[in-house]
């Protein structure tokens, strides 16, 4: 400034100085006399000055000789660059709040601050405010005469504009340096900012102390609603005046503690005192009346002050500290990058990447960005109802360490420790399959238990729902399997691990559907195992959005039940895909964001990635929707508002029982729930319904809020490619007339590309018998007694090709609680059976137990069963009442003898064995002998009587004989005629002694 211009400012002020009457109020000496001297003094000050001023001219351009000359534009940066508070933002522009942060500021326009605010600002910081050039000389010359006198009552010297500089521009730093450049950017800056543009930077950038909250506040606007709960129009005088006094000190004079709470009556004093201040200079600068004034000064502040209220984060803990994180992971992308760093230096680089971090943070908590969500929050907010409401998520359990099993401890509000109680946690997820949004989640049941997000930070086992994402269609999409393919639910086959099933039991050959829709481990750990040199880690698992894969884990055969520890959001998200046509597309809850001057710093891309073909995806979803139809998940079913949506998804269960899963999608969206306790304990039973019926909850209220997203009325369309086929229940592959007659055909949906194409050659006709507790097909002699089957059995070959010749119980390949295979019976093997010619060993060690006869089997290996004989008594005939291929035979109570022959594959029978006598024949023996010798005697009387009657018509006939002969001899001529002799031969009839061996049939 020219030295004329200083000396006419020198005379202005002394002017001011004496039209005021400070100078006739501070001196008994005439007006005359002071005048004189006052004229004295001011040529020997111009004299001076002519002096000094050159010297102090020098000596002010030293001090000010470091500072750049600073331009408008960079100047004009740096004034408006102060701190603002972030906003987030529901979906669709809904206000939430302001991210958590160490001082909180609202940016407002100048028109929307009442003129009371504005004058009071001004009569108390800067009376002439509107006709000085940046620097009030007097002002000036005041304080550093304060400063160079250590004076105690130092008034400053600051203007409007020089506070805006040192604030904005310049350091607190107390110096001449300072103060020096300070003057001269004040001067700078009134040369293109408008006095309105001045007092509006001022009024947004100083702090004013607490607010109800006992949150930092800076800005008139925040400074209004934290303080009085009204925004900065509508403050009336002495609100305006309290506020305007606050900034000289800010926390001496704000009427709140740290924590919120409205300080003492002894406590408010300073700030009220402060107030009356501003109010006197109001009324002194001509802003007020004496009436205005003497009502404001009884204005009750106290009565008027605003109530505390939730701040964003008390209300929405889980979302805005989500919010804030992945914010400030966008900023440090974008500060490292304007600063020429790659993203591969940020990742490679802890240094850069914690420098970046603190960066992005304070950006954000002072940058004033506008940060747009995709949360909806009538969803969001009824999810967390929901959740808060659902009493059924399991008992709280004391806390163990996982891996010493020993109780954790905690310490009380008394400072005592005691065993640290666990609830059961909960986190959900819900995304719009086609965008990546994530529409809402829950983060925890309360966060003052537990502050881990559990939707988002807490890696799980994923348990089974690993199993469609990892197994079943990259299989599919491999050409290895199909929902219709066969697979043995055994523990047989050339695989190094074979986990056991859920239910400790095995369900023989399945299709890949039933195994799925069942949660079978076994075949899934065999397909999996199959396809494991196709890296499905590698090719699927790690394009659905999983980190922190490690290289063992594309080798790890348990991958395929999930041992793999993921998010909620991870899991759902990869689930999205196969809502999504087999794309992923990475979930995300950042919208936008938005710089403080409306400009979109930042806007969110989907950038969808192929995982599976249209054809795998379809099928896939298909098996998923049994889950819920007819598998492990109908009790979520059961619990849907809305069951005729086309839901398909898939349970799980972590580790020991750990974790409980369901996640599912729809062809607009994709839900998943997780439960279980922070410390990793095992669930009580039941768990997997209780988070089903969970997880229905969450939908129902969802769909209440909004039917269209929640409830489509389409379905998954089915893409071209797919057909429908038939195939053979036992193989997998295209049904024979043998398979079909049987009953034995089953029909599914495939990828055309890989329909079956060979015909079944499980089956093959033949009937068959157990020899030595193998099936073997039948003989030409073999007795059909012992023949099964109606002339089928399965193909010895294709039981070797598969190792079910390994079993030792070829019945455990039909499945459970299916008929259609009864036809079947067990397989044959066609091992030939070498003839001995000799009959086999009869059975030894025959007995009765209880109702059963048994025996020890014949020694013989070529026995194909037994045939069991019976008679009334040991006399009696024996007769053929039965034969088994067991060694046991049902024959009740009644008194009987037994036998039993052993039969072999060629036809030929043992000996009997020993007879087994049932019962007490000693009684009727002695009749018998009784009733026999009764029968004897009459016999021998009969015959005496029969003999003497022989022997009379004997003696008769002999006589009648001689008397003949001799008549003929008389008559007889002299030649000798020779003649037969036929003489009658009485024959008795014999009765054939019953054979005691038993006829053979």
């Amino acid at each position: 400034m020219k030295l004329n211009e200083l000396f006419h400012k020198w005379i202005q002020t002394v002017k001011q100085w004496w039209e005021k009457g400070i100078i006739q109020r501070t001196s008994r000496i005439t007006y005359d006399v002071i005048w004189n001297i006052i004229l004295f003094f001011i040529v020997i000050g111009v004299i001076g000055l002519f002096f000094v001023g050159g010297v102090g001219a020098g000596y002010f351009a030293s001090l000010v000789k470091d500072e750049p000359v600073r331009s408008e534009e960079d100047m004009t940066t740096a004034i408006y660059n102060y701190s603002e508070t972030s906003e987030i933002y529901f979906d669709n522009d809904v206000f939430m709040g302001e991210i958590s942060s160490d001082l909180y500021r609202e940016e407002v326009e100048l028109t929307n601050v009442s003129d009371w605010v504005q004058k009071a600002v001004i009569a108390t910081e800067d009376a002439e405010f509107e006709e000085h050039h940046g620097v009030v000389p007097k002002a000036v010359l005041r304080a550093m005469f304060q400063e160079v006198t250590n004076s105690a009552v130092k008034t400053g010297g600051s203007t409007l504009t020089q506070q805006i500089i040192k604030n904005q521009i310049l350091t607190n730093e107390v110096s001449f340096e300072r103060k020096a450049k300070e003057i001269l950017l004040a001067m700078r800056a009134e040369q293109f900012l408008s006095k309105d543009e001045i007092l509006q930077a001022y009024l947004n950038i100083v702090p004013f102390g607490r607010n109800a909250n006992g949150q930092n506040i800076a800005g008139v606007q925040t400074a209004a609603q934290g303080i009085f709960g009204v925004d900065a129009k509508d403050l009336n005088l002495p609100q305006a005046a309290f506020i305007a006094g606050l900034p000289q000190s800010p926390f001496a004079y704000t009427p709140f503690q740290n924590g919120g709470k409205v300080k003492d009556e002894e406590g408010l004093q300073a700030g009220l005192s402060r107030m009356k201040t501003v109010l006197s200079r109001m009324l002194e600068a001509g802003y007020i009346n004496q009436d205005e004034f003497d009502e404001a000064i009884n204005y009750d502040v106290a009565g008027n002050l605003a109530d505390s209220s939730s701040s964003a984060f008390e209300k929405y803990p889980y979302l805005t500290n989500e919010i804030k994180d992945r914010a400030a992971a966008i900023l440090q992308k974008q500060l490292a990058v304007e600063d020429g760093y790659t993203i591969e230096d940020l990742n490679n680089s802890e240094d850069l990447s914690e420098e970046y971090s603190i960066k992005a943070e304070r950006a954000l908590s002072q940058g004033g960005y506008k940060i747009n969500t995709t949360i909806n929050q009538k969803i969001y907010d009824k999810f967390q109802e929901v959740t808060k409401d659902y009493n059924n998520f399991g008992v709280e359990k004391v806390a163990r360490n996982e891996k010493t099993n020993e109780v954790i401890m905690t310490e009380n509000e008394d400072g005592e420790e005691e065993p640290l109680v666990q609830p059961v946690q909960a986190g959900s997820v819900l995304i719009e399959n086609s965008t990546g949004k994530i529409i809402s989640f829950v983060g925890g049941r309360d966060f003052d238990i537990a502050q881990l997000n559990h939707a988002t930070q807490a890696k799980r086992s994923i348990g089974s729902t690993a199993k469609p994402i990892l197994v079943y269609a990259p299989a599919m999409d491999l050409g290895k399997v199909q929902p219709g393919s066969i697979i043995a639910d055994l523990n047989v086959g050339n695989y190094s691990w074979l986990p056991s099933n859920y239910s400790k039991n095995t369900h023989g050959l399945v299709t890949a559907r039933k195994a799925l829709t069942s949660s079978y481990n076994i075949p899934a750990a065999k397909v999996y195992q199959d396809i494991l040199p196709n890296d499905p880690v590698g090719k699927y698992f790690s394009k659905m959005g999983f980190s922190n894969i490690t290289p063992g884990q594309h080798e790890f055969e348990s991958m395929a039940l999930g041992t793999f520890e993921a998010t909620v959001e991870e899991n759902v998200n990869a689930f999205s895909t196969f809502g999504n046509d087999g794309n992923f597309v990475d979930a995300y809850i950042i919208e936008s964001i938005e710089n403080i001057d409306g400009d979109k710093v930042y806007q969110h891309e989907s950038k969808p990635t192929k995982v599976f073909s249209p054809q795998t995806n379809y099928l896939i979803l298909d098996m998923m929707r049994d889950v819920l139809t007819q598998g492990t998940a109908t009790t979520a079913r059961a619990y849907l508002n809305n069951p005729g949506v086309d839901w398909a998804g898939k349970t799980g269960t972590g580790n020991s029982y750990t974790d409980g899963w369901f996640v599912a999608t729809n062809p607009n969206v994709s839900l998943g729930t997780w439960i279980g306790y922070d410390y990793k304990q095992s669930l009580d039973s039941g768990y997997s319904g209780r988070n089903q019926a969970y997880w229905a909850k969450l939908v129902n209220a969802a769909t209440a809020i909004d039917p269209e997203l929640m409830a489509p009325s389409k379905n998954f369309n089915s893409p071209g490619g797919i057909v429908s086929r038939s195939f053979c229940k036992t193989s997998g592959l295209l049904a024979t007339n043998t398979c079909s007659d049987f009953g034995l055909v089953g029909s599914d949906i495939y990828n055309a590309k890989y329909v079956p194409t060979k015909k079944d050659n499980s089956l093959i006709d033949g009937r068959y018998v157990e020899v030595n507790g193998k099936a073997v097909i039948a003989g030409e002699n073999t007795p059909k007694e012992f023949v099964k089957g109606d002339g089928v059995a399965f193909n010895p070959e294709w039981l070797e090709e598969n190792g079910y010749d390994k079993l030792g119980d070829l019945s455990q390949l039909f499945p459970r609680n299916n008929s259609l295979f009864s036809g079947v019976d067990i397989p044959a093997s066609t091992d030939e059976i070498k003839n001995d010619g000799k009959a086999p060993g009869a059975p030894t060690s025959l007995s009765k137990s209880g109702k059963q006869l048994t025996w020890k089997k014949s020694s013989s290996n070529d026995v194909v069963g037994y045939r069991v004989y019976r008679a009334a008594n040991p006399d009696s005939k024996f007769n053929l009442i039965g034969n088994t291929i067991k060694t046991s035979f049902s024959i009740g109570n009644s008194n009987a003898v037994y036998q039993v022959k052993a039969v072999d594959y060629f036809g030929k029978e043992s000996n009997t064995s020993k007879a087994l006598e049932v019962g007490d024949f000693s009684e009727p023996k002695e009749k018998e002998k009784e009733e026999k010798e009764k029968s004897n005697d009459k016999q021998n009387d009969k015959k005496k009587k029969q003999d003497k009657v022989d022997k009379n018509e004997k003696k008769n006939n002999e006589d009648s004989q001689n008397n003949e002969q001799q008549k003929q001899e008389e008559d007889k001529p002299d030649n000798n005629d020779s003649t037969d002799d036929n003489s009658d031969q009485s024959t008795d009839d014999k009765k054939s002694d019953e054979s005691k061996q038993p006829n053979s049939d």
